[in-house]
């Protein structure tokens, strides 16, 4: 019998991390930092202030994901409390900040203009490309109803893709406006929700699926390759016409005023005029804000899921070329629009709203994925100090001490491996180099730095073992005093 201190027979757990919430390390981290550095420089030439808002908000003040009144947990993770109130991860920034405006309104100068970042979560299915835990970067105007604050978002996210890294010709804003859909179905009598919403969604996926999917999803139904079926809207066939003039001509990649000139041609009513009026003020001011056709376009196939927005529609699609020079499309790495019903849902008072929202960890893989701007390279490591012996602890750390004093990143090996294994540490940490300071050294009052970078570079025309001894690439010795200034030397080149 075993005591219970004797786990020999205890089930070990499997090392696994849970679906869709990914481990990251260096590459991905620091790509991550610099993407949402550069994003942060943007928003902040914009004016918009930082805020931060908690993981976890009440479920009924999310208002997405919650069918389930005696378990909110469907879209989202949620708990309850001790005071037996549900709590929910946020599944996106935009919902805290409704919380937050209506909770602050009359302390905030208004419009109030903030930006954001942070972790959210959702309760669903991932796949490729798809997390359940995954990083945003927001920026919001709360109370400003006019199309100009649109278009300022479209501009800050042209601007932003820019500063990313993406190339020019590489990405392309894609701008609509919920009225104009609205406008169509009003006019076919389509004023069901449920019917409403379902038709939305088919025209949301219609660069996806095509013009043949999307009528399937607007008509009884689409059977999937996979074998699932997702019920349709339910159309007339005469609504389904118009939807399929309606997104061919959206189809076109027509200029913005193209496309304005070819949507007044259609069957008018009172909704559907305001957001072409809506639209004709955004290209305005996107013109006076030097944002091209190529960079920002209409594109009325543009509906977004998401059940709030009431107006303005945008996403940023990624477009590169694969080796053959085919338009290879990445999909989809932010989006936003007018949301004037979410901090109704608090004070019940419509508050005009709007923002734009990048998917960061869409964004980075695709970054990497294309070797845009550099990313996807693992970032160098710290300066490496060899530990040769017990008796030289103290200067090892001292020179360590004294080169992060110099803001050069350096670390004490602190393992209990020989010179060999210590430098396959090193170069395995891809450290720019590497400081020796063995006991002939610290007796002469010198040390011996190797330069790892040069090393690397010279090993790719190196092929004699014995040449490589002799030469000693980027190796040298020098006085104890110039520890930090050749170092700095080998880590600015």
């Amino acid at each position: 019998m075993t005591s219970p201190a004797d786990d020999t027979f205890a089930p070990r757990p499997e090392p696994r991390a849970p679906r869709g919430f990914p481990d990251r390390r260096g590459a991905d981290l620091a790509g991550e930092r610099r993407l949402i550095a550069a994003l942060a420089g943007v928003y902040e030439r914009y004016g918009f202030e930082p805020l931060d808002t908690p993981a976890f908000e009440y479920a009924d003040a999310l208002g997405k994901f919650l069918p389930d009144a005696d378990r909110p947990n469907e879209g989202v993770f949620a708990l309850r409390d001790d005071d037996e109130q549900w709590m929910a991860l946020r599944y996106d920034l935009t919902a805290p900040l409704a919380r937050f405006a209506a909770e602050n309104w009359q302390t905030l100068a208004k419009p109030y203009r903030r930006w954001a970042y942070g972790s959210v979560w959702r309760n669903e299915k991932p796949g490729p490309g798809r997390f359940r835990q995954f990083t945003q970067c927001d920026a919001d105007t709360v109370g400003s109803d006019r199309p100009e604050a649109d278009a300022e978002m479209v501009a800050l996210a042209v601007e932003g893709l820019a500063a990313a890294g993406v190339p020019a010709g590489a990405a392309v804003m894609k701008i609509s406006t919920r009225k104009l859909l609205d406008g169509l179905m009003e006019a076919h009598g389509i004023v069901d929700q449920a019917q409403r919403l379902t038709t939305l969604r088919a025209i949301d996926k219609f660069d996806r699926l095509g013009w043949a999917g999307v009528r399937d999803l607007l008509g009884k139904g689409r059977l999937d390759e996979s074998g699932d079926f997702t019920r349709g809207a339910g159309l007339a066939q005469g609504a389904v016409n118009d939807i399929e003039v309606f997104l061919n001509a959206a189809a076109q990649g027509l200029s913005r005023q193209a496309v304005l000139k070819a949507l007044a041609d259609g069957k008018a009513s009172a909704t559907r005029d305001q957001g072409l009026s809506d639209l004709e003020r955004i290209d305005q001011a996107l013109t006076a804000m030097g944002v091209t056709d190529a960079q920002a376009r209409f594109d009325p196939a543009v509906v977004r899921g998401l059940e709030y927005y009431t107006g303005a529609v945008f996403e940023a699609e990624l477009v590169a070329t694969d080796a053959k020079g085919q338009p290879l499309r990445l999909g989809s790495v932010g989006g936003g629009g007018r949301y004037d019903d979410l901090v109704a849902r608090f004070t019940g008072e419509r508050t005009p709203a709007t923002g734009f929202s990048f998917g960061v960890s869409r964004l980075t893989v695709a970054l990497q994925a294309m070797e845009w701007a550099g990313a996807g390279k693992a970032p160098r490591g710290p300066v490496v100090v060899l530990a040769l012996d017990a008796e030289g602890m103290a200067d090892f750390f001292a020179a360590a001490a004294e080169l992060r004093a110099a803001g050069i990143a350096a670390e004490v090996y602190l393992g209990g491996s020989g010179m060999k294994a210590q430098m396959k540490y090193a170069d395995r940490r891809l450290a720019p180099a590497v400081v020796i300071l063995g006991g002939d050294e610290r007796a002469s009052g010198q040390v011996t730095i190797k330069d790892l970078d040069l090393g690397r570079a010279l090993a790719a025309g190196v092929s004699d073992h014995d040449t490589w001894k002799s030469e000693r690439p980027g190796q040298q010795t020098v006085p104890r005093v110039h520890l930090v200034e050749v170092v700095n030397g080998i880590v600015d080149a």
